[in-house]
């Protein structure tokens, strides 16, 4: 089983078992990973997602079977995960923590390796590169990336 991390329970919701989630989504991924009736991992566990709606911003969850904030306490502070199998994104909307593992071609033939995806504001991210033992600080928008192919798991982006 691959899993791919979502984001984190950072809170209960009431007292009926919800719970809140902390992710860096966007509202098509979102659609994708919360589907009713499909699953979260928590702790190695598979959840049935029963419920899900969006709160300020959080993403607020119950599971089949957990009907009482007694039940639920205990996955406060635990990441959330998705199996792979469950999500069919295409490539302009894959999940940041899946480009993480991805290998990186320049324009001009460079590689390297993303050693991590930064959300820098609001709407912007950031991504950061190692080529060639520097670190490279690369514009996450479709300007600077060229292709991303899910097959071989790479990247081809333009550097600024």
């Amino acid at each position: 089983m691959t899993k791919v991390y979502i984001g984190k329970i950072v809170n209960t919701h009431g007292i009926k078992g919800e719970l809140r989630i902390k992710d860096d989504l966007n509202d098509i991924q979102r659609k994708e990973i919360f589907k009713i009736n499909s699953h979260l991992i928590i702790l190695d566990t598979p959840y049935l997602i029963k419920s899900y709606r969006r709160h300020k911003d959080y993403d607020m969850v119950s599971f089949l079977g957990l009907t009482n904030i007694n039940e639920v306490l205990f996955l406060k502070g635990k990441k959330v995960y998705k199996e792979t199998g469950e999500i069919s994104l295409d490539s302009d909307n894959i999940l940041d923590s899946e480009l993480v593992a991805y290998k990186v071609k320049t324009d001009n033939g460079e590689e390297g390796i993303i050693k991590a995806i930064e959300k820098t504001g609001v709407n912007y991210k950031i991504i950061r590169l190692v080529i060639n033992n520097k670190e490279i600080l690369v514009p996450y928008h479709k300007d600077f990336i060229i292709n991303i192919d899910n097959n071989k798991k790479e990247l081809v982006i333009r550097l600024p």
